[in-house]
C-alpha cells in the first residue's frame, strides 16, 4: 500500500511568538527559597531568569526556524496520527537506513550537531562507506507529530515506526538507535520487529529482566537506581500517574514549561567540567523548549509516560528477552539513568557490544557529539562484519578512551 509523504516545514508566525514572549515578559515570578544551591529546590531562579531575559532580548526565534529547515522533512500518515520525520539521504544512497529516535524532555532537534557526519561523512574528513540514511521522527505527541487522543506509549510507537521504516519508506531492514525513550522505543523494535531491525544500539535500555538482580554489583545497581528515583525521578512518578495534572500547570505558562525542562538538563547532563551554558547553550536549549512551546506538546509528551504504564511497564515475562543484536552505550555521568550490569542486562538483551564512554551524560548526541559520531560510525562497521560472516565469535567490551587521540 503506498502512503502519502508530504513535506513539512517549520513556520511559526509573529503573532504567535509575540504571544508567547509577552507571556515570559509578564511572568509573576513567585517566591525564592534562602537556598546556597539554586538547583536544590528545583530549577535554579537566577538561571530561569537569564534564560527568559535572553528569551526576550537575545534569542533570534527566525533564525531558530530557519535551522529547524535546514533538513529535509516530511509526514506520513500511520495509522491514526500524522508522524513527523527528518529524511536525510545521504552519502549511503538509501543503503544504510537508520532510525534515531528521541527521548523527553529532548526533541528530534536533539540530534543536530551528528546529522551531517552521519550523513556525509566525507565532508568532515571520514569515510563514504562509513554513511547513513537518517530518519529521525518526532515522537507521537512531541513537537511536528500530531496529538494522539490518548496516550500512546512505547511499545505501539515500535510499530508505528516500523510500519514508517518498512511500508512508507520501503526499507526492507534498517539499525535503530535512541536514548532515554527512544532507548525503550529502540528495545521494542528489536524484541517485537527484529524481521526488519537488524540491530539496535542504545544509550539507554528500556526493558527490564522479571528476575531480581542477585549479584553484588546488581544489587549495588539497583540501590542506586533507587537512590536516584527518589530524588531526582519524581517526575517520572507524576507523569506516569497523573499527567495533566502538569499539564494543567504548564499549558499557557511558558515560563514553567522552560523551568520544567531546563531542570532536567541540568540534573541530567554531564556538568563534571563545564558549565550548564557551554554544554547547552541558550540558543540551543531555547529552540528545543520552542518545540514543546510552539507546538502544544509539553501535555500529550507528558502523556508517553501513561502510556507505558497502560501498555504493562518494560519488565519482561521471565526467560523472554530482545534477540535483536544490541550494542549498549555508557556514558557515565547521567545522574537519571546508570545501565545495570552487564550480567543482568543480558536477562532481557542479546548484547554484543559494550561502549564505555570516558564522559558524558543524559543527552548524549547534544553533550558530546563527536563521541556519538565514533561510535555509531563503529558500530555500523561491526554489524556489516557481522553480516558478511554470519556470526560473531563473542560479545566485545569497549573503552572509547582507548579509540580517543
Amino acid at each position: 500500500m503506498t502512503r502519502e509523504i508530504l513535506p513539512f516545514q517549520v513556520r511559526w508566525t509573529d503573532n504567535d511568538v509575540s504571544d508567547v514572549l509577552d507571556r515570559v515578559n509578564c511572568y509573576p515570578w513567585p517566591a525564592v527559597a534562602a537556598i546556597d544551591d539554586g538547583w536544590a529546590y528545583g530549577c535554579d531562579p537566577a538561571y530561569l531568569r537569564s534564560l527568559c531575559d535572553y528569551w526576550t532580548t537575545g534569542f533570534d526565534w527566525r533564525a531558530a526556524v530557519d535551522d529547524l529547515n535546514r533538513f529535509p522533512q516530511f509526514t506520513a500518515r500511520v495509522g491514526d496520527l500524522d508522524l513527523h520525520f527528518l529524511h536525510v539521504v545521504g552519502e549511503a544512497k538509501r543503503k544504510r537506513p537508520l532510525l534515531i529516535t528521541h527521548g523527553w524532555p529532548g526533541s528530534h532537534f536533539e540530534f543536530w550537531r551528528v546529522i551531517e557526519p552521519l550523513a556525509y561523512p566525507s565532508r568532515f574528513g571520514g569515510n563514504a562507506s562509513d554513511a547513513f540514511d537518517l530518519v529521525i521522527p518526532s515522537l507521537p505527541g512531541f513537537g511536528f507529530s500530531s496529538k494522539p487522543a490518548r496516550s500512546v506509549g512505547p511499545r505501539a510507537t515500535a510499530r508505528l515506526f516500523n510500519t514508517l521504516m518498512t511500508e512508507v519508506l520501503g526499507y526492507e531492514t534498517y539499525l535503530a538507535q535512541g536514548g532515554d525513550w527512544g532507548g525503550t522505543v529502540a528495545s521494542w523494535l528489536g524484541r517485537e520487529h527484529g524481521a526488519s531491525v537488524r540491530a539496535i544500539n542504545l544509550n539507554m535500555l528500556g526493558l527490564r529482566p522479571s528476575v531480581p538482580p542477585t549479584s553484588q554489583d546488581e544489587q549495588a545497581w539497583a540501590k542506586k537506581m533507587s537512590v536516584a528515583q527518589g530524588t531526582i525521578g519524581a517526575y517520572f512518578s507524576l507523569q506516569a500517574t497523573k499527567p495533566q495534572s502538569i499539564a494543567w500547570m504548564g499549558a499557557g505558562n511558558p515560563v514553567g514549561q522552560a523551568a520544567w525542562i531546563a531542570e532536567r538538563f541540568h540534573d541530567w547532563s554531564d556538568l563534571t567540567n563545564r558549565s550548564m551554558d557551554n554544554v547547552h547553550p541558550m540558543d540551543s536549549l531555547l529552540t528545543n523548549i520552542m518545540i514543546y512551546v510552539m507546538t502544544g506538546s509539553f501535555t500529550t509528551a507528558a502523556w508517553f509516560y501513561r502510556g507505558l504504564i497502560e501498555e504493562g511497564g518494560m519488565t519482561l515475562p521471565l526467560n523472554e528477552r530482545c534477540e535483536t543484536p544490541t550494542t549498549v552505550l555508557n556514558f557515565p555521568n547521567d545522574a537519571l539513568y546508570t545501565p545495570p550490569p552487564r550480567s543482568y542486562a543480558e536477562h532481557v538483551y542479546n548484547i554484543v557490544d559494550w561502549w564505555d564512554m570516558p564522559r558524558g551524560g543524559h543527552f548524549a548526541a547534544m553533550e558530546e557529539p563527536q563521541l556519538y559520531i565514533d561510535n555509531i560510525r563503529s558500530w555500523g562497521r561491526e554489524v556489516g562484519r557481522m553480516e558478511i560472516s554470519g556470526t560473531r565469535e563473542g560479545p566485545i567490551n569497549h573503552n572509547l578512551s582507548e579509540f580517543i587521540k
